[in-house]
């Protein structure tokens, strides 16, 4: 059969019909893709088109709405959400109405693995373990401490590590390298005990392994109906029940971590300034070992996620921007450092400090991804926000930290690029950036304690590697951020790693 001939005119008059056609079905699909809420269902439809990319998802409708948008589920889950990534709510959320909006019952729920710690606690049980907290991390021999245990972790396990990954022409996944190295730290400094899990041989570690099962279910939590993942819980079944497996694993390990510390404070023989060292010496701190237990498990799970998540988006930002990583050996190359044995340079955090475009890439870094990417507080009483948004007690409310860093309202038309001068004034110092527009460390009263560690942490691990490795990202992977509470990547940092011959 032959095709139809069409003339000339109306071949015109086709062409813009086809065209507009065509741009109708493209509007449908993006109302599909962005649209939240749809009648019975709420957001089901858009969520289920959008589960491989919700964080990028939430950032497009939050720039599309001005910054706000309500969330609902369907209609018999009593999912109602408010989601923000505007300035003037945030620091009406987190600061200048700070008592209105709590943690809340459900979040303890959620959260369970974490007890009722600092994360966890409202009220006058926040009040007394964050001050507690505070006081720990502010004393100078726990500031050096940090310092100290980071230098030898560095000289002692990351460079021969990263030394015998070299030698063997190993490709290694960056992030579970980060991971384990971070977690080994923060092990140290939260109860003076090196669990080694940084080794070319990846071993096995139950309480890591617990404490990764903890923060997924977390998610899995977050992103489901509470009457479904209570009935599993219940019912002992999938999630639920290798998260009950891992927490007798995770509370047994911590349990013999806490006798054995007593036990060698009483004989003498443990001068170490740890955390729970220091909570022990401390007459106004309980001594029950559940509160032990939530205090060295709240300080365990924030020092590692977010060094961890940090500095791999780091080395993923400086494959991606050659000059960034000239710029900062650059810097590096103008301050003292010492020698290892082998010839590798280690810089310490007094030596690193005044390195201004060195901070600002790794801050910028935290701008695009943030450790914690959401924030999640509930409603005690109606309020309308300075939007101008009405919120209730039956909703819940979730701030987000990604979809911030992406605001052209926030940062600009060049948002998305990673351009760390955008951080440094024109005098060459610093800029100050609100908490409440840079949320990477969260604002207000609950603004993170631990935050001028996390950056001492990773400025010394990153100086180091930068300075005596080069990395080369594996093509053809998909880096991506994962469904996570923590902005993990879903496929790891695959890398080849070789000596840096020359700065």
């Amino acid at each position: 059969m032959a095709w139809p001939s069409l003339t000339y005119t109306e071949l015109i008059l086709y062409i813009p019909c086809l065209l507009l056609f065509f741009y109708y079905l493209y509007n449908i699909y993006l109302v599909f893709r962005l649209s939240p809420n749809w009648p019975l269902v709420g957001m089901l439809p858009s969520l289920l088109a959008n589960s491989d990319r919700v964080h990028d998802w939430l950032a497009e409708i939050l720039q599309l709405e001005n910054g706000n948008f309500y969330l609902r589920g369907p209609w018999f889950s009593g999912m109602k959400l408010f989601v923000t990534a505007d300035p003037a709510n945030v620091h009406h959320i987190l600061t200048q109405n700070f008592q209105n909006y709590p943690k809340g019952d459900e979040f303890v729920e959620i959260f369970e693995a974490l007890g009722h710690g600092v994360f966890n606690s409202d009220g006058q049980l926040w009040r007394f373990q964050r001050e507690k907290l505070q006081l720990t991390m502010s004393q100078k021999c726990f500031c050096t401490f940090i310092g100290k245990t980071t230098q030898e972790k560095i000289e002692n396990s990351l460079l021969p590590f990263l030394s015998e990954t070299v030698e063997r022409s190993l490709v290694i996944d960056l992030q579970d390298m980060f991971s384990r190295l971070s977690f080994d730290m923060t092990c140290i400094l939260a109860f003076g005990t090196d669990l080694g899990s940084l080794s070319t041989d990846f071993p096995a570690v139950p309480f890591a392994q617990a404490v990764d099962d903890a923060t997924a279910t977390i998610f899995f939590r977050i992103s489901r109906p509470s009457a479904w993942w209570k009935l599993l819980k219940f019912l002992q079944f999938g999630q639920e029940k290798r998260t009950a497996k891992s927490r007798v694993v995770g509370e047994r390990f911590i349990a013999e971590v806490i006798e054995k510390r007593k036990r060698e404070m009483i004989e003498g023989r443990h001068a170490c300034p740890d955390l729970l060292g220091s909570y022990l010496c401390d007459e106004n701190i309980p001594n029950s070992n559940k509160f032990l237990r939530d205090s060295v498990v709240n300080f365990l799970v924030a020092g590692r996620d977010t060094n961890s998540s940090g500095l791999s988006w780091f080395f993923w930002a400086l494959s991606q921007n050659q000059k960034t990583e000239e710029k900062i050996l650059h810097e590096l190359s103008s301050v003292h450092h010492s020698t290892t044995l082998e010839g590798m340079a280690i810089f310490d955090q007094e030596e690193l400090e005044n390195l201004v475009y060195f901070k600002a890439a790794l801050l910028e870094t935290l701008r695009l991804f943030p450790p914690v990417p959401f924030n999640f507080k509930s409603v005690l009483k109606p309020d309308i926000l300075p939007s101008g948004s009405g919120v209730t007690p039956d909703m819940k409310i979730i701030p987000s930290a990604y979809a911030m860093g992406r605001m052209e309202t926030i940062w600009g038309k060049d948002c998305m690029e990673f351009k760390p001068e955008r951080w440094i004034s024109e005098s060459g110092t610093l800029r100050h950036v609100p908490s409440h527009k840079f949320l990477a460390f969260n604002a207000g009263p609950r603004t993170c304690l631990g935050k001028s560690m996390a950056l001492t942490q990773m400025k010394m691990v990153a100086a180091a590697m930068v300075y005596n490795f080069c990395f080369q990202v594996v093509e053809g992977q998909v880096v991506a951020p994962a469904l996570s509470i923590v902005l993990h990547m879903k496929n790891g940092l695959m890398v080849r790693v070789r000596r840096r011959t020359s700065i």
